[in-house]
């Protein structure tokens, strides 16, 4: 059984509709890339999963997580069975410390009672360790990749089985763009199954074990990254410009 089986997926913004009916399924341990160009839908598709579309979004299809139908649920049940969203803002806690951001990704667990609700800092910190140099500093002092790195950190505190990425090479510096891919694929290592919605098609098809290419609100093409990273039309549209 896949770890997150998503059918028919649609999305509506009042009569306008952003996401054709759409199929896709991760497997634990797992990374899924979405690519496609902007407003092909792949934001609304992730904040669809994740339940955290606004209100004036409806949506149909059904989305089922390690074996529970979550459609319909709210996104704090969604967190609750192991999605976590990193969403393209970031939305970090600018006046707060490093540290309390990090912790404020824990909060789910500290609410139902779980003793060891920090027991992944060390985690992260081994993963970032700027962020243990900085953790004493307010989020908003940090730089844009360190921004980035922090938003990934709060995002695995809750001990996620799936980890939802939208868009985190956005306005990074080039080197800085390379350190969170190579990030992205350590984090692999820890069992965690990812799935990253992405504009930077090479560097996503490179870490990537499936991929999606989403154009005007549905699927064109799918397979294996590798495959994808080969087919003359993603060649063309999305690779051929970007070579680094």
């Amino acid at each position: 059984m896949s770890l997150l089986q998503v059918s028919h997926l649609g999305v509506f913004y009042g009569k306008v509709q952003a996401l054709q009916p759409t199929s896709l399924r991760i497997e634990s341990g797992q990374i899924v890339t979405v690519i496609g160009p902007n407003g092909a839908g792949k934001s609304t598709m992730l904040n669809a999963i994740a339940g955290a579309l606004p209100t004036l979004g409806s949506q149909s299809g059904e989305v089922v997580f390690d074996g529970q139908v979550l459609t319909g649920k709210t996104i704090e049940h969604r967190v609750a069975a192991g999605m976590s969203l990193v969403p393209e803002k970031r939305e970090l806690f600018a006046t707060m410390k490093v540290e309390d951001n990090l912790l404020l990704g824990s909060y789910r667990r500290y609410q139902v009672g779980e003793k060891n609700y920090a027991d992944q800092m060390q985690v992260v910190y081994d993963l970032f360790p700027r962020l243990q140099e900085r953790r004493q500093q307010q989020a908003g002092t940090l730089s844009g990749g360190e921004r980035q790195m922090l938003a990934l950190g709060r995002a695995l505190m809750a001990k996620p089985k799936l980890l939802m990425l939208d868009e985190p090479s956005l306005g990074l510096a080039p080197l800085i763009v390379k350190e969170i891919f190579q990030i992205i694929q350590r984090l692999k290592q820890t069992g965690v199954a990812i799935l990253l919605v992405e504009q930077n098609a090479r560097a996503a098809l490179q870490v990537a074990d499936y991929g999606y290419v989403l154009e005007t609100g549905s699927i064109a093409l799918e397979g294996a990254a590798s495959d994808l990273a080969q087919d003359q039309r993603v060649v063309d549209t999305y690779l051929g410009l970007a070579k680094k």
